[in-house]
């Protein structure tokens, strides 16, 4: 877009829900005097196209952009990073700290949003309704038998938000609940809901399904590897709807083959778009998303609104009432 020489601030926004629904916002920004720039993008943007433009904004409301150290070091007028959504994985928050640059994202934010995702890929995987559709479009009758929920053991990696939201769902369907969480204070909230917190070891061991639900750190890259998937029982149906870098793909596609995993449902990958050449493509057991499970009308706009507020606020703005959405 053409920048405005009277505008106070330039800011850069790599969030694609973000985009799409920009116009909603802009009298918000004319009003305050910020200029926007968007540019054309898929998933996000790479650390080169970063490097290139990032010393020339004020403030940014990244998407899942590496926001690396050398990015960083870069952005010499940067102010504030509103990072869209929950996780922070793709920023180097010690380096942002180092630099001065505040980071601040949206816990909690699309708890609701990917649990109700999370189940919908559980139901999908335990019937088999991705095939049945896909059968029945091609003029075929079949009648695939599924397996019942109903007394299976669902395990959560990760409790929070996200992860006690598909926790509730899944013991109002009569399903046993297993989880695991690093954080001791996520433990009491989900046992007093019904569910029964253990060590990894032992949620892998006696989860039929298993939901990944936990942020990607350096304790949790990972963590579904050959080792992890050797406690599993054999035929366990994976779901991840966190981050793509949980599982170690190529762990994965060996399990797919031996069929000590029956079925996954991947939301994210590790590296996005999945490359069309991407082993995992050639298993008809994988549904695949689009790194989308938090992608609602209604979640869009409330963190588009928790964005847009962290952004103003770093830049020392006040937000107009008359530019928020309705």
């Amino acid at each position: 877009m053409t920048i405005d020489s009277n505008s106070r601030y330039r800011v850069l926004i790599t969030c694609p829900q973000m985009q799409r629904s920009f116009e909603l916002y802009r009298p918000m920004f004319d009003a305050a005097g910020i200029a926007v720039d968007m540019p054309n993008l898929v998933q996000q943007l790479s650390e080169e196209e970063l490097l290139e433009i990032i010393g020339e904004y004020d403030g940014m409301i990244a998407g899942d952009d590496p926001v690396t150290a050398r990015v960083l070091a870069q952005a010499e007028r940067i102010q504030i990073i509103s990072k869209w959504g929950v996780g922070t994985d793709n920023v180097d928050l010690e380096a942002a700290l180092a630099f001065g640059i505040p980071v601040k994202n949206m816990p909690g934010s699309f708890g609701s949003e990917v649990a109700d995702v999370t189940i919908g890929y559980l139901i999908m995987l335990a019937r088999q309704l991705h095939k049945i559709d896909s059968a029945v479009r091609d003029g075929q009758w079949p009648k695939i038998q599924g397996r019942s929920l109903s007394g299976k053991t669902l395990g959560i990696l990760g409790l929070g938000s996200i992860g006690f939201s598909v926790a509730r769902r899944a013991l109002a369907m009569d399903m046993h609940v297993v989880g695991y969480d690093v954080m001791e204070g996520a433990h009491a909230r989900a046992k007093a809901s019904g569910v029964e917190v253990g060590d990894l070891g032992a949620v892998l061991g006696q989860s039929d399904f298993l939901a990944l639900c936990c942020p990607l750190t350096d304790d949790t890259r990972h963590v579904i590897n050959r080792r992890t998937l050797g406690l599993m029982k054999q035929g366990v149906s994976i779901i991840n709807t966190a981050r793509g870098a949980l599982i170690d793909e190529s762990a994965l596609v060996k399990a797919l083959q031996s069929g000590k995993v029956r079925s996954a449902a991947l939301d994210v990958f590790e590296e996005e778009p999945l490359p069309l050449l991407s082993t995992l493509r050639r298993f008809d057991q994988v549904i695949f998303g689009a790194h989308n499970s938090s992608n609602t009308l209604e979640g869009t706009l409330r963190v588009n609104e928790l964005a847009i507020q962290h952004l103003f606020d770093g830049l020392g703005c006040a937000v107009p009432e008359e530019g928020h959405a309705r």
